[in-house]
């Protein structure tokens, strides 16, 4: 079974990588390595090509013809999203169209997008489930509504059959410790705040203590790594069975403030950092926690790993093991 991987060089991405190479399938990394690197590709070729090229994507896919593509490589951080809405509708939006085209006319028919709980932006209720309106307020949430738009018009006129996974805020690291978070500048609470404990930055920042919840700052649904990847997995086989088109949020239902994730990283690590308070950033709602009982029900989804230390130890071990592994 063959399966295409764009962004595989990445953080979610190489996780997936490893997952599939693991069980025995063919796998092919699509890359520009922008924010991924080599030595996380752990199975299959990587191909170090952009996906703003489609030509030469139209070329690999026809070549390697795909049983299915899942889709990572997409620019993700909301604040610069907000400075630079282009970049986010050139990478996510329009890139991600062209690479839908090349898909139609090769004839493969299983797609998997990575989506975000962006596209719900302030809900009205939380735990949020799936048929709440989908309200971005910052152009990286909008930039994968409008995706998941034009993948609901192509299924019904082209006969494509898609997942996509609603992420809601992804942590952690491989539990084996060969691969984790890389990023060139990470804007994730829980790497900032390992970073912070071994002395990379000088502190940590809360952006916004004004928000409406208990503790005055934002609250996240925290979802570790691998767990998101059993939600591809479990999708890829929905798919290759003939199951239909459908979306499905992935987080755990619960979730910790900016101040409750800090305080559980000075715990595990055992090291008391610098906190500095900040103004809020625009673009970020006060509280987002998933509903993900339809994936539970529909695909039965069972998260293994539904706890904040071991989410924060698996990240810390990778964090401390990083120079190392990627030398």
């Amino acid at each position: 079974m063959r399966i295409l991987v764009t962004g595989g060089a990445g953080y979610i991405g190489s996780h997936c990588v490893k997952r599939l190479g693991e069980l025995g399938y063919e796998v092919l990394t699509i890359d520009n390595l922008s924010n991924g690197n080599k030595w996380a590709v752990l199975y299959g070729e990587l191909k170090v090509v952009d996906i703003s090229d489609p030509a030469k994507v139209k070329e690999i896919l026809k070549n390697f013809n795909p049983h299915a593509v899942i889709h990572f490589a997409a620019s993700i951080i909301v604040p610069e999203s907000v400075q630079n809405p282009i970049k986010y509708y050139k990478n996510n939006t329009e890139n991600t169209l062209n690479l839908l085209k090349n898909l139609i006319e090769l004839d493969i028919k299983n797609f998997i997008f990575s989506s975000t709980a962006a596209v719900y932006g302030i809900p009205d209720k939380v735990p949020v489930k799936e048929t709440a309106p989908l309200n971005p307020i910052n152009p990286y949430g909008r930039s994968k509504a409008m995706v998941e738009q034009i993948l609901q018009d192509i299924s019904y006129a082209y006969g494509l059959r898609y997942v996509s996974l609603r992420y809601f805020n992804v942590a952690g690291a491989d539990p084996e410790g060969k691969i984790g978070q890389a990023y060139r500048e990470s804007t994730h609470l829980i790497t900032r705040a390992l970073k912070a404990a071994k002395g990379e930055i000088p502190y940590i920042e809360i952006y916004g203590t004004d928000y409406p919840t208990p503790d005055e700052t934002c609250i996240r649904d925290y979802i570790h790594v691998s767990d998101l990847i059993d939600a591809h997995l479990i999708s890829l086989n929905y798919l290759l069975d003939n199951g239909q088109s459908d979306v499905f949020n992935c987080g755990y239902g619960h979730g910790y403030s900016v101040r409750e994730v800090i305080s559980a990283v000075k715990k595990v690590t055992g090291i008391d950092f610098k906190v500095i308070e900040a103004d809020r950033r625009p673009g970020d709602p006060p509280k987002l926690v998933a509903d993900s009982s339809k994936i539970k029900e529909k695909l039965n989804w069972k998260p293994q790993y539904d706890d904040l230390e071991f989410i924060i130890k698996t990240a810390w071990q990778w964090e401390k093991n990083l120079s190392e592994v990627s030398s």
